[in-house]
Formats: C-alpha cells, structure tokens, sequence
C-alpha cells in the first residue's frame, strides 16, 4: 500500500499560488477528511513555507492540529490558522451577531478577516429582539470608519435588513442554521435575507463566516487600491 503523503501527492491539488493570483489563499475544508489526510495536507503547506486556513474542523481534527507547531486553532470558530501570516492592514471590519447562538460562525468570519488583513470590531448578541441593543454598536462602527459590515443571525434573520437601514457601508448578509422548525436549519433565513427590503446587501451561504470575511477583504482591498 502507497504511503498516505503519495496518495495525496496524486489527488490532492494544492493551489499554492492563488493569493499572487486571485488575493486570496486557498482555504482548506476540513469536513469530509480524515484525520490522517488533514494534518498530511498541512504539513505539507507548512512544508512549503505557505499559509492558510483550515475551516469546519471537527473535534478529533482540532484535536490532531493543536499538537502542530506552525498551527494556531480558533477552536469556538472551527477554524485554523496554517502557517505564518505577515501582513500589513488593509482595511476594517464590524462583525455582528443577533445572538450568542451565532457566535460559532462569527468567530470563523473574525479569524479569515484578520487572517486577511483586516481589523475587527465585534459586537455580539445584538439581534431585533431587544433592538435597543443596537444604537451603540451603529455609533461606534459609524465613528471606526468600516469599510463593510458582515450581520451574523439565524432565526427570521432580519437583522442585517435593519443594519442596512442605518449604515452607508455595504452589509454583508450570514444566515445561520440556528432556529426552530420551520428555520430548516437555516433556510428560511436565507430566503428571508434575500428578500430583505433594505438595499446594499450581499447575502453568502448558510454557516459561511469564511466566504462573508473574504468578500469584506475585498471591499477594503479594493477601497484601498483606489485611494491611494
């Protein structure tokens, strides 16, 4: 039998070279993999002196990445960081979640976007429930001059509707699987975000922290471009 690092020399298609290319590294999705194939991977980008993220990582995979040197894990998030990242701030980004039951998914979208390159203010449990809670949070993120904010909430998901209602910035949309019933683990949500009344509002796949981050980057990096 070939060794494992063989067989994933022949199926495994690593593109080390899609930040130089696209702005983006590539990212590795951990569900469906072993153990044994997720830390063959990462070794081999460390190898290689690249680095990425690992995201929806499961316990036993958190477990295996934790005793790498090289490796730093988001453990509430599910996600990692592979490799040293240098980078210099390319611009900001306000993360929001209606409630704690989000905040899984807001952590992967905390740690890409740093990951990235972006500073983050958080502001978690906020949702429409208690509305009041949102008056500071749009104050401060008006006065930290965003560049975008990414709305985290699952239920009827409304909340970025209204923090679209209150921002000049664009508003990035997360439904999340979190609800009862008829939420259809998160379905739902994302029909009803994507009928929000609100303009200026993008809206990504359910529990997807990762792809809402790397859409903020870039807004910034683009918004970056163009002042200088």
């Amino acid at each position: 039998m070939k060794k494992l690092q063989d067989y994933l020399n022949e199926i495994v298609k690593l593109d080390l070279n899609r930040e130089e290319r696209v702005g983006k590294p590539e990212a590795i999705y951990a569900k469906g993999k072993s153990v044994e194939e997720l830390v063959a991977i990462v070794k081999r980008i460390l190898d290689e002196g690249k680095a990425t993220l690992v995201t929806k990582l499961s316990d036993d995979q958190i477990k295996a990445l934790k005793g790498i040197e090289g490796v730093k894990v988001n453990e509430r998030g599910r996600i990692a960081i592979v490799g040293e990242v240098k980078r210099e701030k390319i611009g900001r980004v306000a993360i929001l979640t209606a409630g704690t039951s989000d905040i899984a998914v807001a952590e992967e979208a905390v740690t890409t976007a740093e990951f990235l390159g972006l500073e983050v203010l958080k502001f978690y449990d906020v949702g429409i429930a208690g509305l009041h809670r949102l008056v500071e949070p749009i104050k401060k993120i008006k006065e930290w001059n965003a560049d975008s904010v990414i709305v985290i909430a699952g239920m009827e998901g409304a909340l970025p509707s209204v923090v679209a209602s209150l921002l000049d910035i664009p508003v990035i949309a997360v439904p999340t699987s979190i609800g009862y019933g008829v939420n259809l683990q998160g379905l739902s949500t994302l029909f009803a975000m994507l009928q929000s009344c609100s303009s200026g509002i993008a809206v990504v796949n359910i529990d997807n922290g990762f792809g809402a981050a790397v859409f903020a980057s870039l807004i910034s990096r683009v918004a970056r471009r163009n002042k200088i």
